[in-house]
């Protein structure tokens, strides 16, 4: 394949999938999920993935596909949500579970792009969270140091993208997307807008192309939300 840009999800994925890899997903509930790479994922069949992510889906759609297909053996993630199937291969042993506080799996991400191995932070400390790493003292508090992130694969989605892999992010969606863009051996991005190189300012890029290794025109996106919750609005007083 000539340049970055592939046709599809399953074309992108040739060549970069294998059982038992570690796997990078993007999104925040359902917001920036690659949706069409997930999805090719499934009928890729690969089995046995440690899965990064903050969550795993929602009931039929997102990372739960791959979940209920049985090809995720471990979640590093940080919310367990209202994933009932989650819920149940966790707590019935099919399912490995490492649980993060949101802030410090943002942080193992970021530090895995960035090539910091280690870092200390006093999120966890006294907790379940802290049970079997090193702690440390710094001006009399107790720290636990915690590891980079760092993945074989990761799967991002983004508003825009030029043909050199140059992203921009659209709101919510821009969570853990940039920061699991750089920390892979093998970065995919899906983008709702393929643009031509030169399109996008280059003070708005959030993930620079050179972190990418193939992109490609998504389809089909749901924009999907976990829950929508209204309220009646106050009623106005006359003035």
């Amino acid at each position: 394949m000539a340049g970055k840009v592939y046709p599809n999800a399953k074309a992108a994925l040739e060549g970069v999938t294998f059982d038992g890899m570690t796997l990078m997903s993007g999104g925040f509930g359902l917001s920036g999920n690659a949706e069409n790479l997930i999805t090719a994922l499934k009928e890729n069949g690969v089995k046995g993935l440690t899965v990064i992510s903050n969550n795993c889906g929602a009931d039929n759609v997102g990372l739960w596909v791959l979940l209920n297909n049985g090809q995720i053996r471990k979640m590093i993630s940080s919310y367990v949500g209202e994933n009932k199937l989650f819920e149940s291969l966790y707590l019935s042993g099919a399912l490995e579970l490492e649980l993060n506080p949101q802030g410090t799996l943002a942080e193992r991400i970021r530090a895995g792009g960035a090539g910091i191995p280690a870092f200390y932070t006093k999120t966890g400390v006294g907790t379940v969270v802290a049970e079997g790493k090193p702690t440390e003292q710094f001006d009399g508090e107790t720290y636990v140091r915690e590891s980079w992130l760092r993945a074989d694969l990761a799967i991002v989605k983004a508003w825009r993208g030029d043909h050199e892999g140059n992203l921009i992010y659209r709101k919510t969606a821009r969570n853990f997307n940039p920061n699991m863009a750089t920390a892979a051996k093998v970065t995919i991005a899906e983008v709702e807008e393929l643009v031509p190189n030169g399109a996008l300012d280059p003070d708005q890029i959030h993930t620079p192309g050179i972190f990418v290794n193939r992109i490609l025109q998504g389809q089909n996106y749901s924009h999907r939300i976990e829950f929508r919750t209204t309220r009646p609005r106050a009623a106005k007083e006359n003035a």
